[in-house]
């Protein structure tokens, strides 16, 4: 599978959290992915690896509904 990086307009679109939301992600959640340096002012995120993340908040979730 080919590696997409995605921009961070895409990635907040995708994920629903805003910029400073993801940024806040980034610092202190060790399970976010850690964004890619595309340049002196842009950052980019591998898609599989989003897409992994947004798997585990999900069965997280349902894992805590089931518990309830």
């Amino acid at each position: 599978m080919a590696k997409v990086i995605l921009r961070l307009p895409e990635v907040i679109a995708r994920i629903g959290l805003s910029r400073s939301s993801i940024y806040l992600r980034i610092k202190d959640d060790p399970s976010f992915p850690k964004p890619v340096s595309l340049g002196a002012r842009a950052i980019g995120f591998y898609s599989n690896e989003l897409e992994r993340w947004i798997d585990s908040r999900t069965r997280a979730k349902a894992e805590a509904e089931e518990n309830v």
